[in-house]
């Protein structure tokens, strides 16, 4: 419940947790170094200084900005990607804060939020001159590599299947439901049916009209049509529970909280669907296990954001630095909205998982991650389903995962 707290309780929140584990792993990173806090630092002395990263950018989005948009007819230029030449990194602790120098922290790699060690020395103009840097990278794996695993069972994960929009084919999606409920195909494509134990869908599953949800009250007329495409999603949702394990995840475009985490959307919602014991409603983020494989997942907002104020080749390189980072959404409540919390920041990795996934994404892309002890994290990117007509295929025998095409062709 919202008492009334601020945004600061999280990050204190999140320093304390995050500097009680990387100071735990210093000593077999550099042991000879003294540890120190901003205000400890002296000039051209050798330290270790553990704080969050704050990103001074330049575009950045101003909340005057967006008020000043009903005092001028000067349009806004919107931006994909807030980043500029002139942005710098910053380090803060309780004590103070320090400008970042160096060319080891890249203000293109990192963003505001991640608490990281670094070693250095501060400079006559009062910079840190950053030598070297630790992340608090993954935690411990309690199955330490990916092994084969007796007979194969599937994991479905589909996101963006946005019932109701213009770019959504019912004919498209029944044929995905089809497929796993094993109604479709030759004998072979029954008993690969057989062999999916969970279905999980990662956001995004209607959509509603713009004119709907803009706060007003909705008309008699237009009753049917904001409840129409929940209806439609209900009878889907209702064919795949009879016959297999299902979650739901919700997305920005969901009915459903904005801030993360975002609560389940309410089983009133899915009447029908809801009635089976193999129906869950979850949340965003979402963990879970099967089969002692551990899964951790969101419906895609937290590397949308991360996109938008830092800069790597894929979607998959950014979901490798939230690992290595420990912390699944780091511009939290930066510039992704969240719940203020004061007593925890649940978007920290407590424990790692063997596979984490993020959906909504452009296109479909999955990669090995291994961390700094062994650590294998199977990095998987879930396409939009409405655009792409794909789903994503994981093997829970070898954790190797592949796509299935219903747009053109059953599978690929």
């Amino acid at each position: 419940m919202y008492k009334g707290q601020q945004y600061s309780q999280i990050y204190f929140a999140r320093l304390h947790l995050m500097r009680s584990i990387i100071y735990s792993l210093i000593p077999n990173w550099k042991s000879h170094i003294p540890v120190c806090t901003v205000l400890e630092l002296e000039k051209d002395k050798e330290c270790i200084v553990v704080g969050t990263v704050y990103k001074h950018m330049k575009l950045k989005p101003c909340i005057l900005d967006e008020y000043s948009k009903d005092r001028t007819t000067a349009p806004l230029v919107k931006h994909q990607n807030f980043m500029h030449p002139d942005d710098y990194l910053v380090l803060e602790d309780e004590s103070g804060r320090v400008k970042l120098g160096g060319k080891v922290m890249l203000p293109s790699v990192y963003v505001t939020g991640v608490v990281v060690a670094m070693h250095g020395k501060e400079t006559s103009a009062g910079e840190f001159l950053v030598l070297d840097v630790m992340e608090a990278g993954l935690p411990r794996q309690i199955d330490q590599s990916i092994k084969s695993r007796g007979e194969d069972k599937y994991v479905i994960f589909v996101s963006g299947v946005s019932v109701g929009s213009s770019k959504s084919d019912p004919l498209q999606f029944q044929l995905l439901v089809d497929h796993i409920t094993g109604c479709l195909g030759d004998e072979q494509e029954q008993r690969y049916a057989a062999d999916i134990v969970h279905v999980v869908i990662a956001g995004n599953s209607v959509e509603i009209s713009q004119d709907l949800s803009n706060g007003q009250a909705v008309s008699p007329n237009n009753q049917s049509r904001l409840s129409e495409p929940v209806k439609e999603l209900d009878i889907f949702l209702t064919e795949i529970a009879a016959s297999v394990s299902l979650d739901i995840m919700p997305g920005p475009d969901d009915p459903a909280n904005f801030a993360l985490p975002q609560q389940p959307l309410h089983r009133c919602l899915f009447p029908s669907s809801s009635s089976y014991s193999t129906f869950r409603s979850c949340s965003n983020p979402h963990s879970f296990e099967i089969d002692k494989i551990r899964f951790i997942g969101t419906s895609g907002q937290n590397i949308e954001d991360l996109e938008k104020y830092s800069d790597a080749k894929d979607r998959l390189e950014f979901m490798e630095r939230t690992l290595r980072w420990r912390h699944l959404a780091p511009t939290t409540p930066n510039t992704l909205g969240c719940y203020p919390y004061t007593d925890r920041d649940p978007f920290i990795i407590e424990s790692c998982p063997h596979v984490y996934f993020a959906g909504n994404q452009d296109f479909y892309g999955t990669r090995l991650f291994t961390g700094s002890e062994g650590q294998q994290v199977r990095v998987i990117c879930i396409p939009k389903f409405c655009e792409t007509g794909l789903a994503v295929v994981l093997n829970l025998r070898n954790l190797v995962c592949h796509t299935l095409n219903v747009s053109m062709q059953l599978n690929s």
